[in-house]
């Protein structure tokens, strides 16, 4: 039997799958030039030290990050963080924060803190999508100004508006409508292909990537930080790189997660950790501003067919033979081109569904996603998710607090017995004590602990407290049906607690026997 060539998975040929790798990766470098050059403007840096960031990181993380098809490099969360840090020590200081950056991330993976992205709760999750959408939105806008005569900033206005809305409409429909017509080529790149050569065929007079700033330069040198090794310099840099670190790592694990969604697949948080860690040392000692995964760029590369590592490492290598030997070329490519991709991106990113169920879902919930979408838009996306995971915890936890409540019944010996439900913690320790009366209880009393757990030290502290009560007025108290995780609690802490109750041996009772009380 004959074959007409060699299968990739899912009836696609190799050739097939390199090809589509290629472009998508070809359509995402294009991408990253605008992008990287605006991120050094933004830290106060050379733009050739935002495009070696986009290459170096994108290219380690490529070959060995926990996500294929994810994309990484110079971002706008860690430029604005920079950006005091260049004004007030100068760029080789960035370099060395850039470097400590990266051994903590370096470190982060190897202890598996990435693991602990889990805790973030979906409506953060659809707040950081959203405010990243409306980040990406509001960047773009950037591109419709002009410096005035008095040296300012103004907004386009007549022909030269019209011609760039309508530059950055036509992307869009090429984008929007090409899938229809054919996959063979990624729609964003034809979109700018197409764009560009009516740009340069009716010579229209628009901003190109050149008016950023020239891309030309040669292969990244390595070069040790000319910093001094003192105790002193480490204090400067560390806040900057903690902060780096953070947010580079928060960035990175929700886009993980988010590409991993989209592409049903599972990806490695710790091994993300570890490549964003060894990327950014790297990137620190060839003159580099470091970076994090990109959204937007991944975004464009999931939807252009970007599913393997090739995807993420051909737009490296074609970001720095734009570099090397292609800025001419490149420098021509209409800037409305590539804002109409980034238009799309923001349609494609933001969950529309989030208008759907906001009404439908637990008021907090709804407040957490409004709540980290706009700290997200004004300040920057690490305060906004840790803000959202502190509210979702206490919300859940005066939610847990108000489920502990008790059954009580008398027994055929005489014993009162409460039978407890809901989580023992430190939300409910105050509506615990509530539940029993030591003055008019009979003198033996049990809690049932079946339906319930003891969480934390506030809820071992809850418990000697009520055993005290009930000693003091000369009754026994049982424990009883305690797990074993609550019986391994109240163990290590015979220290902190001491808990005056009765064994009952029938039970398996946790608290040891106080000798004290028995004599």
């Amino acid at each position: 039997m004959k074959t007409t060539g060699l299968k990739a998975g899912g009836g696609e040929t190799i050739f097939g799958r390199t090809k589509t790798e290629l472009l998508s990766g070809l359509t995402v470098a294009l991408a990253l030039v605008p992008e990287a050059v605006a991120f050094a403007f933004v830290a106060g840096v050379h733009p050739l030290v935002g495009l070696y960031a986009a290459f170096i990181v994108g290219l380690i993380t490529a070959l060995i990050g926990g996500r294929p098809g994810m994309i990484s490099g110079a971002t706008g969360a860690l430029a604005v963080v920079m950006v005091s840090l260049v004004a007030q020590h100068g760029v080789e200081y960035l370099f060395g924060a850039v470097v400590l950056m990266g051994i903590l991330q370096i470190l982060a993976g190897i202890f598996r803190l990435g693991k602990f992205i889990r805790m973030v709760p979906h409506p953060v999750m659809l707040g950081f999508v959203n405010g990243l959408a409306i980040v990406i939105f509001l960047a773009q806008l950037g591109q419709f100004k002009v410096v005035g005569e008095d040296g300012a900033l103004e907004w386009l206005s007549g022909t030269p508006l019209y011609t760039m809305l309508g530059l950055v409409a036509l992307t869009m429909a090429i984008i929007f409508f090409m899938p229809k017509l054919t996959k063979a080529i990624p729609a964003p790149l034809i979109g700018i292909g197409a764009v560009s050569f009516l740009v340069i065929g009716l010579n229209l007079d628009v901003s190109t990537v050149g008016d950023l700033a020239s891309i030309a330069g040669g292969l990244p040198d390595f070069h040790i930080p000319m910093i001094p090794l003192t105790l002193e310099t480490l204090w400067i840099i560390l806040p900057y790189s903690l902060i780096l670190a953070a947010i580079g790592l928060i960035e990175s694990l929700l886009t993980l997660n988010l590409v991993a969604e989209i592409t049903e697949t599972h990806g490695g948080a710790s091994k993300e950790c570890v490549a964003q860690g060894v990327a950014n040392t790297v990137t620190g000692f060839f003159g580099g501003m470091g970076g994090c995964a990109m959204i937007g760029q991944s975004m464009i590369n999931v939807t252009s067919g970007g599913r393997k590592r090739l995807s993420g490492i051909s737009a490296a290598l074609f970001l720095l033979c734009f570099i090397l030997f292609a800025s001419p070329l490149i420098e021509q490519i209409p800037l409305a081109a590539l804002v109409g991709v980034m238009f799309m991106v923001v349609i494609g990113t933001f969950a529309w569904s989030s208008f759907r169920i906001i009404n439908k879902i637990p008021l907090s919930d709804a407040f957490v996603l409004v709540l980290v979408s706009a700290i997200t838009v004004v300040s920057d996306l690490a305060v906004a998710v840790v803000a959202g995971v502190i509210v979702s915890a206490l919300v859940y936890a005066w939610e847990s607090a108000k489920k502990i409540h008790v059954r009580t019944s008398i027994n055929k010996e005489g014993s009162k017995v409460y039978e407890l439900e809901g989580p023992l913690f430190f939300g409910s320790v105050a509506s615990f004590q509530e539940l029993f009366d030591p003055k008019n209880d009979p003198d033996d009393v049990i809690i049932d602990f079946k339906n319930s757990r003891v969480v934390d030290h506030s809820g071992l502290q809850s418990i000697d407290s009520l055993a005290e009560k009930y000693t003091n007025a000369g009754k026994k108290l049982h424990l009883r049906h305690l797990s074993k995780d609550c019986q391994a609690l109240l163990h290590k802490a015979r220290n902190l607690v001491e808990i005056s109750v009765l064994e009952d041996p029938y039970y398996g009772v946790a608290a040891d026997y106080d000798k004290n009380y028995a004599d």
